[in-house]
């Protein structure tokens, strides 16, 4: 009994992400100006610009503050002030949705559901398993 409580309890971390996420995500998919795409990716426009988007292909700049359910800061590059250069095919399946729906110079909100990011089983300490993540993007340039 004393292994199957051990069990549990090492999955108890993935089980109270995901549940803490599906929780969130139901309850933000219901604020005003947040939108759900079909595959659960959820946004809301801060700043919309007309022109081009980008295509699954591209190379972009964008600025960007990733950070978990909890607030942890996984990555800003608004404070670095050093926008970073990405190939849109190489990111997390709902950055490469999300980013197509953007014009260069629109700022987006997105949350991640774990289905779309990492998944199961996360990335070592950085992101624990079954974590919806939290992006605020700015498209600045298709190189």
């Amino acid at each position: 009994m004393g292994r199957r409580e051990k069990k549990s309890r090492s999955k108890g971390s993935a089980g109270n992400n995901r549940k803490s996420g599906e929780d969130f995500l139901l309850q933000n998919g219901g604020k005003e100006g947040v939108i759900e795409t079909d595959s659960g990716l959820q946004y809301q426009i801060v700043d919309e610009k007309s022109g081009i988007k980008p295509g699954m292909f591209d190379v972009v700049k964008i600025h960007q503050r990733a950070l978990l359910l909890d607030g942890k800061i996984l990555e800003d590059t608004y404070r670095q002030n050093k926008p970073d250069e990405v190939k849109i095919d190489e990111l997390i399946e709902g950055l490469q949705e999300g980013l197509q729906m953007m014009s260069v110079g629109s700022r987006y909100k997105f949350w991640v559901p774990f289905e779309l990011a990492w998944g199961k089983k996360g990335t070592g300490n950085k992101i624990p398993p079954n974590a919806v993540l939290s992006f605020d993007i700015r498209l600045m340039e298709i190189c």
